[in-house]
C-alpha cells in the first residue's frame, strides 16, 4: 500500500465511520472501481484504533460519568441512576452485532462483498433513513428510550455487517422511528459505536497476531493518525450539520451513490 492510498483510506475511514453513508462500502469501493489492492488486516486494525479514540475523546465527558456510574451498580448492587442504566442499555445492545459479526462475518465476507449488495443496501437503507427523518416525531427523551428501545437499535447496529448498510445510519434510522431527536438519535448511536468498534478491533487484532501478516508499521500509524482526526472532525461537524439540515444530505448522497454504483454495475 503506498502512502497515498494509506491517506486517503484513513481519511474515508475517519469520514465515513460516523456518517450515515457506510464505511465498509467507501472501503470496499477503491478496490472495486479502482483496482486498488485490500488494505490487510494491520490497516484494518489501524484505523479501527483512531476512530475509537477520536469518539471516546470527543465524548470523554459522557464515557466517563457513564463508566463511574457503571462501576456503582456493583457497589451498590442497583441501578440507580439515568447514566448508570444507559451504560448498561449501551452494553446490552453491543451483543447482537457482537453475536452476529462473530458467526456471520465469514458468510458476509464470502456472499456481500460485492458492487451490487453495496449499491442495493445504499439506496434501500438510505431511503429508509430519509422516511424516518421526516416521518419520525423526534420527542422522546434518551432517558425514556428504555431497555427495549436500546435493543431495536442495538439489532438495528447489527444488520449494518452487510455493507453499504451503515451502522450508524441504521442505528439512527431506528433511533428516530422510536421518536428520538435527530440529535439524541446521533449521539446515541455515536456512544452505541464505542464497544462495537472495540469489538471489531479487537477480532482483527487476534486474527492478525494468529496470521502470518506483513506489518508496516510507518503507515499503520499514519492511517491511525489520519482516521482520528478526520473521525473527530466528522463527528463535530455532522451534530452541527444534522441539527441544521437534518438528515437530507446523506440521503441524497446515498440514493446518487447507489445510482452510480447499478450504472457501474451493469454497463
Amino acid at each position: 500500500m503506498s502512502t497515498l492510498e494509506a491517506i486517503l483510506l484513513a481519511i474515508i475511514q475517519g469520514l465515513t465511520e460516523f456518517l450515515p453513508i457506510s464505511s465498509s462500502a467507501h472501503l470496499i469501493l477503491p478496490s472495486q472501481l479502482l483496482g486498488w489492492q485490500d488494505q490487510g488486516l494491520g490497516f484494518d486494525v489501524a484505523v479501527h484504533v483512531g476512530t475509537l479514540l477520536a469518539v471516546m475523546l470527543y465524548f470523554r465527558k459522557e464515557v466517563g460519568t457513564m463508566f463511574v456510574a457503571w462501576l456503582e451498580t456493583f457497589k451498590s448492587r442497583q441501578v440507580s441512576s439515568f447514566d448508570g442504566r444507559l451504560a448498561w442499555w449501551i452494553l446490552f445492545a453491543s451483543i447482537p452485532a457482537g453475536l452476529f459479526g462473530y458467526f456471520g462475518n465469514d458468510f458476509i465476507e464470502t456472499h456481500f462483498r460485492s458492487a451490487l449488495v453495496i449499491a442495493a443496501t445504499t439506496i434501500v437503507f438510505g431511503a429508509l433513513l430519509g422516511f424516518a427523518d421526516i416521518k419520525a416525531k423526534q420527542n422522546v427523551d434518551v432517558e425514556k428510550l428504555g431497555f427495549k428501545g436500546a435493543m431495536i437499535i442495538g439489532f438495528a447496529q447489527a444488520i449494518a455487517l452487510i455493507p453499504g448498510t451503515s451502522r450508524s445510519g441504521i442505528t439512527m434510522t431506528a433511533g428516530l422511528m422510536l421518536g428520538l431527536s435527530r440529535d439524541n438519535a446521533a449521539r446515541f448511536s455515536f456512544l452505541l459505536s464505542i464497544p462495537v468498534i472495540a469489538m471489531a478491533g479487537g477480532y482483527l487484532t487476534l486474527k492478525m497476531l494468529t496470521g502470518e501478516h506483513h506489518i508496516d508499521y510507518s503507515v499503520l500509524g499514519l492511517g491511525s493518525l489520519i482516521a482520528f482526526i478526520s473521525a473527530y472532525a466528522c463527528i463535530h461537524w455532522f451534530l452541527i450539520i444534522v441539527n441544521k439540515l437534518g438528515m437530507m444530505p446523506f440521503v441524497i448522497y446515498r440514493l446518487l451513490l447507489g445510482a452510480v454504483l447499478l450504472w457501474f454495475v451493469f454497463s
